[in-house]
């Protein structure tokens, strides 16, 4: 593969590679291209059920830059941290079975809240309800600050991937190890302005969706089933019961959740401003920096949202120790509360290598 050197490029081909991907969906979810068996190293048969535990000890409440942030906390205060973060629409559960897994491993694990989820608020009214990257991603940072974590592991997925990727290579000396669902995400809205093949547009029906105001009240009054359906297309082969969604769903209620996903959606097209004071910052994003601290992407073999089977078109954003691990056994998008045993181990490793 040719080096990546601009954001258009890898974004150009993330989505033209979508394209292809989506006309030939069944080799796509059996990871059945390229350098993949190669480069594959599934991780452990689990050693918990999925589903096992549902729910989080200990819930907290920390003001952290313009939030107050809601996030669970496990394990010993003096451990290594691990910061877990996930996306949309997801929350904090999707790391129910992970987290103890770390904690017996004697790691200290903080699940947040994303902004518009849980528990999370705002602290005043006046700030705008901003989902750009790069505000989401410097949430984290105010909140490590908030909780006094110099330096931390970062495991994601989805929205909580793409804010794990801007830490890991802005400030990189806040992040010990990175693993990343999905591979390397930094983009930028000019980056997504060039059309894709119409079958790889039809997966990103919901993004379109979003960018009408039908799209904005339909959100907000079908929440809960647009979610459902978000994760059975995103996770085809997850048998989810009810109560598991719910235990999320609960999570939407928030009273910014709808402001926070359609502005995100619409931002990514150029059709919502950012804020000035991260101007900077996002130019930084779209110049798609490469990561250089130590990082373990992970896929799962049966992810029905976009996605790469393999890491060939992001391998070479990552300059420092890594490594691409295929997780089969039906496993799609959610892949930390699908596999929690392989996404915790993972974490474990990624400072290791």
């Amino acid at each position: 593969m040719n080096s990546i050197k601009t954001p258009e490029d890898i974004d150009l081909r993330r989505r033209r590679f979508f394209g292809t991907a989506a006309m030939a969906l069944a080799a796509t979810q059996l990871g059945m291209m390229g350098s993949a068996d190669a480069q594959t190293k599934t991780a452990p048969s689990p050693a918990v059920k999925p589903g096992t535990n549902t729910s989080f000890a200990s819930l907290k409440q920390i003001n952290a830059g313009v939030l107050n942030v809601g996030y669970a906390e496990a394990g010993p205060a003096d451990g290594p941290a691990v910061v877990l973060l996930h996306g949309w629409p997801y929350d904090i559960h999707s790391f129910v079975d992970v987290a103890p897994l770390l904690v017996s491993a004697g790691y200290r694990v903080i699940v947040p809240y994303t902004r518009g989820y849980g528990t999370t608020r705002f602290r005043s009214r006046k700030t705008f309800r901003n989902a750009e990257q790069a505000a989401v991603a410097l949430d984290v940072t105010n909140l490590m600050n908030a909780l006094k974590i110099k330096k931390a592991t970062i495991g994601a997925f989805d929205w909580g991937a793409r804010s794990a990727n801007i830490i890991a290579a802005l400030w990189p000396e806040r992040c010990a190890g990175l693993v990343s669902v999905g591979g390397y995400f930094l983009t930028s809205p000019k980056a997504q302005k060039n059309p894709l093949p119409p079958a790889a547009e039809l997966q990103w029906w919901y993004q379109y969706y979003f960018a009408t105001k039908r799209g904005e009240l339909g959100y907000a009054k079908y929440r809960h089933d647009f979610a459902k359906l978000i994760w059975q297309s995103a996770s085809p082969k997850w048998n989810f019961d009810d109560a598991t969604f719910d235990r999320t769903a609960a999570s939407f209620n928030n009273p910014d959740h709808v402001a926070i996903a359609i502005h995100d959606y619409r931002w990514r097209l150029g059709l919502a401003k950012g804020e000035a004071k991260y101007a900077k910052i996002e130019k930084r994003i779209a110049a798609t920096p490469v990561i250089a601290v130590p990082t373990i992407c992970l896929e799962g073999d049966a992810n029905g949202a976009p996605h790469f089977p393999n890491d060939a078109p992001y391998r070479k954003k990552f300059t420092g120790k890594y490594e691409f691990r295929l997780i089969k056994g039906g496993i799609g998008h959610n892949l930390p509360q699908e596999a929690p045993q392989a996404f915790a181990q993972a974490i474990i490793d990624v400072t290791k290598l």
